[in-house]
């Protein structure tokens, strides 16, 4: 059983009490007290509201619209009060089961590139692209699951990579040049001689990676965002150069 009380103020006219001002007569408004109550039951299927106010009392059967708006605030409530740990720890999807899911990376996502919006997400964590010298450049790859994935050697020049996750994922060597690499998580990747000349890299986050031989050449990169990458102490004196790091 549940219960819905709103409490509401009627405005309503009294013929019994007037103000004068000169010849115009004006009624007094008399606030008087409403209340509604609305109770929904699992095991019925009927509803009832009930209007209370001084020497009146009446029920009302069915109205389907209040039902339907008291019901759905208390779903709201229960999911919310029921499961705050599940939007706290978001867990990545399992690992696609498409045999294909790795050449997928040579066609791309065809729309939302800049807000990672995508029409069939991109797996390709544990996928290979060793040297890949053609079918990635400029692809749009916009939210891609990269983890744990080799693309060792490969051209990605113009690649958009906005809101990639690319923990644990291997880059040495790649050119990054002329690409969008907005808000990717680098987290534990091995970026080791990377070419990020004329790169976007704003809100990208580079924790625990390697950054050894890096090139940063021209990149675009936010304050705040130079700031944490310069705290990576792998980064090597030219690439700290080339950042600005003080």
């Amino acid at each position: 059983m549940a219960t819905v009380s709103v409490s509401c103020a009627r405005t309503t006219t009294s013929s019994l009490h007037y103000t004068s001002s000169s010849s115009t007569k004006r009624p007094n408004k008399i606030q008087t007290p409403t209340q509604i109550r609305f109770n929904s039951s699992s095991s019925s299927s009927s509803s009832s509201v009930t209007e209370d106010k001084p020497g009146l009392h009446q029920s009302i059967f069915p109205v389907k619209e209040l039902k339907n708006v008291a019901c759905g605030l208390l779903a709201v409530w229960a999911l919310s009060a029921a499961s705050p740990v599940i939007a706290a720890n978001q867990r990545l999807p399992p690992l696609s089961t498409d045999p294909e899911r790795c050449q997928r990376a040579f066609v791309g996502n065809t729309i939302g590139q800049a807000n990672g919006v995508y029409d069939k997400p991109i797996d390709l964590r544990f996928c290979d692209y060793t040297n890949e010298k053609s079918n990635l450049k400029g692809k749009s790859l916009a939210a891609a699951l990269m983890s744990e994935a080799k693309f060792d050697g490969a051209d990605m020049t113009e690649v958009i990579m906005s809101k990639a996750y690319a923990v644990g994922a291997s880059f040495k060597g790649v050119d990054f040049s002329n690409a969008v690499l907005d808000r990717v998580n680098f987290g534990k990747a091995n970026l080791k001689g990377a070419v990020f000349r004329n790169t976007v890299l704003s809100g990208s986050t580079f924790d625990d990676a390697e950054l050894e031989d890096a090139v940063f050449e021209d990149t675009i990169i936010g304050y705040i965002d130079l700031q944490k990458i310069c705290t990576n102490k792998t980064i090597s004196p030219d690439g700290r150069a080339e950042l600005g790091c003080r």
